[in-house]
C-alpha cells in the first residue's frame, strides 16, 4: 500500500465525517416529522406524511414539470446575481477609491440595502409586467447593494502605503485595478455575493408566488389554490436543498478558497 494511499485516507475519512454530521439533522427531521403525523394522525389536508410528499414529488419529476420550475428559477436568479455584480463591484470600488463618490453615495446605498428584495416586487411588476423582466430586477436588487456595499468595504481595508507603492512603481490604473484593487477587495465581494444570493433566493420565491406563471414559487402558489399540501411541502423542500447545495457545494467554498488565496487565512 502505498504512502500517497494512507496518506488519503484521513482526508477521505473527514470528509465523510463532514458529510454524516451534514445529513444527520436533516435525517433526524425526517423521521420526527413521520412520528408526529402518525402519532397524532394529522389530517393531510393540514400536512401530509412523508410517502405522500415523496409520491407527489415523484408525480412532479415524472411530468416534467419540476424541472420545468427548478429551470425558471436557476435562470432568473442567474441572470439576476450576474447584472448586479457586474454593475455593483465597479461601483464599489469607484466609491473605495474616491471619497467624493463615497460621500455621495454612501447614504443611499445603505438606505436601500436595507429594503428586502420582495419590497421592490410592487414597482417591479408596475415597470416590467408580470414574468422574466419584473423577478430579475426583485433578484437583481436583492443582490446589487449588499456587493457594492462589500466592495467597498473590501477597497477600504487595502492599506494605503500597498497603493501609494504600487503607484510608485509606475502601476497603471489598469493595473492598480487588476492587481492591487481587486485581489484585496476578493475576499469581500465573494462575502458580498453568498450573502446577496441568499437574499435573492428568498426574493426569487416570493416574487414567483407574484408575477410569473413557472418557478418554483409559483408551483407553490398553484398547489394552494387546489389544495395539494403534499406539493407544497414538496416545493418547499426542493428550495431548501437547492440552496443548501448551492452554498455547501459552490459558494461556501468560492468564499474559502478566495480567503486561502490571498493569505487571510492559512489553509489546515
Amino acid at each position: 500500500m502505498s504512502g500517497e494511499t494512507v496518506a488519503l485516507r484521513p482526508v477521505r475519512f473527514g470528509r465523510l465525517r463532514e458529510a454524516v454530521r451534514f445529513v444527520a439533522p436533516l435525517v433526524f427531521l425526517v423521521v420526527l416529522w413521520q412520528l408526529i403525523v402518525s402519532l397524532f394522525d394529522v389530517n393531510p389536508r393540514i400536512f401530509p406524511d412523508v410517502p405522500t410528499v415523496l409520491r407527489a414529488g415523484w408525480g412532479t419529476i415524472a411530468d416534467g414539470s419540476l424541472l420545468a420550475h427548478v429551470g425558471a428559477s436557476m435562470l432568473r436568479v442567474s441572470v439576476g446575481t450576474v447584472l448586479a455584480i457586474l454593475t455593483a463591484v465597479p461601483l464599489g470600488i469607484a466609491m473605495g477609491v474616491s471619497k467624493a463618490v463615497s460621500d455621495f453615495l454612501t447614504p443611499p446605498l445603505r438606505f436601500f440595502s436595507v429594503l428586502a428584495g420582495i419590497a421592490w416586487i410592487p414597482i417591479a411588476t408596475l415597470w416590467f409586467g408580470y414574468g422574466f423582466g419584473a423577478i430579475t430586477f426583485v433578484i437583481f436588487n436583492a443582490v446589487f447593494f449588499v456587493v457594492a456595499y462589500n466592495t467597498l468595504l473590501g477597497v477600504s481595508t487595502i492599506p494605503m502605503p500597498l497603493r501609494h507603492a504600487a503607484a510608485s512603481l509606475g502601476a497603471s490604473p489598469w493595473q492598480m485595478l487588476t492587481q492591487v484593487l481587486l485581489p484585496g477587495a476578493l475576499p469581500n465581494i465573494v462575502t458580498g455575493i453568498r450573502t446577496g444570493m441568499g437574499f435573492a433566493w428568498r426574493g426569487l420565491i416570493a416574487a414567483e408566488m407574484i408575477a410569473t406563471n413557472v418557478g418554483l414559487g409559483y408551483m407553490l402558489f398553484l398547489a394552494r389554490d387546489f389544495y395539494r399540501t403534499e406539493v407544497i411541502v414538496f416545493a418547499m423542500i426542493v428550495i431548501g436543498l437547492i440552496w443548501l447545495v448551492l452554498d455547501r457545494l459552490l459558494l461556501a467554498p468560492l468564499e474559502r478558497a478566495t480567503i486561502e488565496r490571498w493569505g487571510l487565512v492559512q489553509r489546515s
